[in-house]
């Protein structure tokens, strides 16, 4: 009796542990794991792309149908070009990497990505207002057109190395450099410099003002880019600018100091307010985007919220392999994809 006691003491004792396991493993990740529902017998992407249509509040991962090595994919002619890039618009998310761009559609409930070959030679992407742009350092630029498949050489005149490429609302263009930025009002044909001062790497736009990160800080023009100031300068370099409702967030680099200061702007850029007093000191933090109301900030610790435009911050998804998350945007839809570094 005491045996069989023992016994069905040992069986309920083992009941309890594991129902108190299944409890523990319960609770819902804020990341949904898309292995859970897709079979995982083939290498795949996962962990490198998230999407979140909650503000945050939960992660889908949906990388799965990527190359294993999107991101590290180098056939021997040069790995920077081979080094995942991203940009999004109202279509989605685009992602490049080695000889492919992959398009995930903003409203897609899947994993799914359209795969298309990428013009040979070009490293970067960026969305223009006819179509999805590719160019690369040595100053070659191709465009296809929303209503085509095909990729063909545009703004050929332009002699020089690229940074990036910009198309504003009223018609110019924008190249920036590794020697300042360029603006073209004639469609490409005709070029001049209209910024001396080291290259820049970005620019946005927002109620006919435009912001750049450039070597000298963060710069602004209002006149469709003829003349440009420099705004938060602080001995550092501009590492992200984005418009925000409102006005615009910055992120600058102070290479004396090794920091990285997160500022926003409501008066046009004119004038500009830390908001990183809530954020760990880190000399990688990444980008800034806002969607709705809230603010996001991919930091090395992981992906930071805030509420309150700035004044606090919540960590809401962690780090990953001590990389760092790039945040973009497209309408409500947040994106965050796994960089190996900072800026």
């Amino acid at each position: 009796m005491n045996i069989i006691n023992q016994l069905a003491f040992l069986l309920l004792f083992q009941l309890q542990l594991g129902i108190e396991h299944a409890l523990k493993f319960s609770h819902p990740s804020p990341i949904q794991d898309s292995q859970r529902t897709q079979k995982s017998d083939k290498p795949t992407g996962a962990n490198i792309v998230f999407k979140s249509i909650d503000g945050g509040k939960t992660w889908q991962d949906i990388g799965k149908s990527l190359p294993k090595n999107i991101q590290g994919a180098n056939d021997g002619i040069d790995s920077y070009v081979y080094k995942a890039e991203d940009c999004a618009n109202s279509n989605g998310l685009f992602l490049r990497a080695g000889k492919s761009i992959f398009h995930h559609e903003r409203n897609a409930a899947t994993t799914f990505w359209k795969k298309e070959i990428f013009p040979n030679q070009m490293s970067n992407i960026a969305t223009g207002k006819n179509g999805l742009i590719a160019y690369n350092y040595s100053g070659q630029i191709v465009q296809k057109t929303n209503e085509s498949n095909v990729w063909l050489p545009v703004y050929t005149s332009f002699k020089g190395t690229i940074r990036t490429v910009f198309e504003a609302g009223q018609g110019s263009i924008f190249i920036g450099s590794e020697n300042g930025l360029f603006k073209s009002a004639n469609g490409g044909k005709t070029w001049k410099q209209v910024h001396i001062g080291g290259w820049v790497l970005k620019l946005v736009e927002q109620n006919g003002v435009l912001i750049a990160t450039s070597q000298s800080g963060i710069i602004r023009s209002t006149d469709d880019g003829e003349h440009w100031t420099v705004v938060i300068s602080e001995g550092g370099v501009g590492i992200d600018v984005a418009p925000i409702k409102g006005g615009f967030a910055a992120i600058t680099y102070n290479t004396a100091s090794e920091t990285r200061r997160v500022r926003t702007s409501y008066d046009g850029g004119k004038t500009w307010q830390a908001i990183d007093a809530g954020l760990p000191p880190n000399p990688s933090i990444s980008s800034i985007v806002q969607v709705g109301e809230n603010l996001f900030c991919g930091h090395p610790d992981g992906i930071y919220k805030s509420t309150d435009k700035g004044k606090t911050w919540k960590r809401i998804l962690c780090s990953m392999d001590g990389k760092v998350f790039n945040l973009s945007v497209s309408g409500n839809v947040l994106y965050a994809i796994l960089k190996n570094g900072g800026c």
